[in-house]
């Protein structure tokens, strides 16, 4: 509950509030508490504070990471340590975070979610618990860092549905998300997406109508996030688990361990790095005869997108890469039985192999995928984007020429590294970066790169066909 409310202030209301943690939050350590509020550059502060104003502006539509705190200049959050717990004391915070004064408590719950996540990978990694070096230490981090968040739940069947799409999308896609949401949810699936708007949003609220009307209670809508992305991408009404991983890297794992399988919405960079990121990894040798059912699913509208990203998936990793996944157009309750009989067969492998339902540890994840990419010019004009080597490792590269462009669109490092040096540039073998630039432009074309409303997109990157 809150101690204290003030007025509005500025352009935009404004509420000024100290708050009692909902939902559970451990006691924090004198360290703890002073590192969150420790304001340098080796300090936790503006972390936290970046990702607790994208959580009070949950709801918000926008994919500039600077534009919030040009909208709340003055906001500010402090964890002060008590006698009885601790509060965190609120200041110019948007007023859409509280009703008659009381904060939401969904979203009390979700500050709570990024008070814990901050402190426990910080103290982890401070600490040396965590050995990011190798593929068994980067998979246990993701592993304690999900515990740590109780995203794991034993002794319950495999039904976690991992949703993937754009948050730039048509209303018809949008629609058509919650169809297949609802059909998901009729049939007793929980939802995990990137926590964002649009298709990560719809599966969600399509889902949540279902599950009230079959009285199903203790639902989950899991939304996985990573620092560089909430600020951009703040975390829809419906989340109700929230957990932000280190990077993006482990965020895609976390997806693909938790997850019994994956629908892909239509997207853009961002859902193509993801295609690439999990394909590479069921590419993998290791990784041969794991279930693993995916489904690219839209609108009829829609049928051209998944021709232009099937078309460039067999044309970089082989034809024989589609046997991986399966397209549906227009069909919500097909989709919901092709994922029904897949997760059942992910039953039945975890059984036969002793896998635990809730992580997937005998899925093999290559170090290449693991490791965090950071997209400087200079790293993004080294990628090898040539056939002629093993295919997950081409996969490997191109989900980071992908993710690159992502970091350019809406990050904030990104766009500052673009603003500064000008755009990346893409190098690679001529056909596929002629059909890279096609589908790029097609993003552009179809509005799937900057949210429709705001200024026409300038893109961040240039694609250069190597001359043979």
């Amino acid at each position: 509950m809150n101690d204290h409310v003030a007025g509005a202030t500025g352009p935009l209301r404004t509420v000024s509030a100290r708050i009692s943690p909902a939902g559970g939050l451990d006691i924090l350590s004198r360290n703890e508490v002073a590192r969150l509020r420790d304001a340098s550059g080796s300090g936790l502060h503006m972390l936290l504070r970046r990702c607790a104003l994208a959580v009070l502006t949950s709801g918000n539509i926008g994919d500039d990471p600077r534009s919030m705190f040009e909208q709340y200049p003055n906001f500010d959050i402090q964890v002060l340590q008590q006698d009885r717990g601790i509060k965190i004391e609120l200041s110019n915070a948007p007023e859409q975070a509280f009703v008659d004064g009381q904060i939401i408590r969904g979203i009390n719950e979700l500050l709570v979610a990024v008070v814990r996540d901050i402190v426990y990978v910080s103290a982890q990694l401070e600490s040396g618990n965590f050995d990011l070096d190798d593929t068994v230490g980067i998979t246990h981090a993701v592993f304690e860092i999900l515990r740590n968040a109780r995203m794991l739940k034993p002794q319950v069947d495999p039904n976690l549905v991992v949703c993937w799409g754009g948050h730039s999308i048509s209303r018809d896609e949008y629609e058509y998300t919650k169809r297949v949401g609802y059909q998901l949810g009729l049939r007793g699936m929980d939802i995990c997406t990137g926590c964002g708007p649009g298709a990560m949003k719809g599966p969600m609220k399509g889902a949540n109508i279902a599950h009230a009307k079959q009285r199903r209670r203790h639902n989950r809508y899991i939304g996985i996030t990573e620092p560089g992305i909430i600020a951009a991408e703040s975390p829809n009404p419906i989340v109700n688990n929230l957990v932000i991983m280190p990077d993006i890297e482990k965020r895609l794992e976390a997806f693909v361990r938790m997850g019994h399988g994956i629908i892909v919405f239509p997207g853009g960079v961002g859902t193509a790095e993801e295609i690439l990121y999990l394909l590479g990894i069921l590419l993998h040798p290791d990784n041969a005869g794991a279930p693993f059912p995916l489904i690219f699913t839209g609108p009829k509208d829609s049928a051209a997108y998944f021709e232009q990203i099937d078309q460039f998936l067999r044309l970089t990793l082989g034809d024989d890469v589609a046997r991986h996944y399966q397209i549906i157009v227009d069909n919500p309750t097909a989709v919901a039985h092709v994922m029904q009989r897949g997760i059942e067969k992910v039953r039945n492998h975890r059984l036969d192999t002793k896998d635990a339902f809730f992580f997937n540890w005998s899925l093999h994840v290559p170090l290449p995928f693991q490791l965090p990419f950071h997209p400087t010019h200079e790293a993004m004009a080294g990628l090898n984007l040539r056939r002629g080597r093993p295919r997950h490792e081409l996969a490997a590269d191109l989900r980071r020429a992908f993710s690159g462009i992502v970091a350019g669109n809406v990050k904030d490092e990104g766009v500052r590294a673009i603003e500064a040096y000008g755009p990346f540039v893409i190098d690679g073998e001529a056909e596929i970066m002629r059909n890279l630039d096609n589908l790029l432009k097609a993003f552009v074309v179809q509005h799937r790169m900057k949210l429709p409303g705001g200024s026409a997109y300038v893109p961040c990157y240039r694609v250069v066909a190597e001359v043979a």
